[in-house]
């Protein structure tokens, strides 16, 4: 039988979680192929991602595909996004280790618990209630515990904890949501995919001296944003 680790979030790790050698070398290896190989380079989101195990997020019988080069379906309809649009994103926000972060979409919490290690602190919406407590009680169990979740329409942001230096959106948008943009701070960053119903182009999106500044970055496609400034 493989043995259980321990795996170490920071200082807050809680004990033994189910992360065995071939886990462990099947990440390494989906960093080397998927991630490093296409040029994802920022050494934060490489380490981040070596020490999340993605296979946590997932049910056990889609274990054996959890590193592989692909999104997989979870529950509500929803998405686990493929490592390489994880890593690309995760890279396009530059994350800083002082900086408040929402992320609309908390999903799986896989996105969400990359982020925790990188960020100061992570708000993170989700519409659907049985998503958000699955992936609070798996950042819990990895010991990450700068993590604020909510349910309720993610397009609306979180007007009381803003203003956000990062803000991330993990659905495809035909807009940027006004809200978002809203909540943005002076100087900060916003990455989201926008485009139609089933395909998108994702956007790395500057406020700078209350104007918007857009790069792209790659093709993608996501589930749809749904929500009053949505879908």
């Amino acid at each position: 039988m493989a043995s259980m680790v321990v795996l170490h979030s920071g200082t807050t790790g809680r004990g033994a979680v189910d992360d065995t050698a071939l886990d462990r070398r099947r990440r390494h290896d989906m960093l080397r192929q998927q991630v490093l190989a296409r040029g994802v380079r920022n050494p934060h989101v490489i380490r981040a991602m070596a020490r999340i195990p993605r296979h946590l997020f997932l049910e056990p019988a889609q274990r054996s595909q959890a590193y592989s080069d692909q999104a997989l379906p979870v529950a509500e309809q929803q998405t686990i996004s493929q490592p390489l649009i994880v890593a690309v994103m995760t890279e396009a926000l530059e994350v800083q280790a002082g900086h408040r972060i929402l992320e609309v979409g908390t999903g799986t919490g896989y996105q969400t618990a990359i982020l925790a290690l990188l960020a100061g602190r992570v708000y993170t919406l989700e519409r659907f209630a049985a998503l958000s407590r699955e992936a609070q009680s798996r950042l819990h169990a990895l010991g990450l515990d700068n993590v604020e979740y909510r349910i309720a329409d993610g397009t609306l942001g979180w007007p009381e904890q803003s203003p956000f230096e990062r803000i991330i959106v993990t659905a495809g948008a035909p807009e940027v949501p006004e809200p978002l943009w809203n909540q943005l701070a002076e100087g900060g960053r916003l990455v989201i995919p926008l485009g139609d119903r089933h395909s998108q182009t994702l956007k790395k999106i500057a406020r700078r001296n209350g104007r918007r500044w857009e790069v792209d970055v790659l093709p993608c496609r996501f589930v749809p944003l749904v929500g009053l400034h949505g879908w």
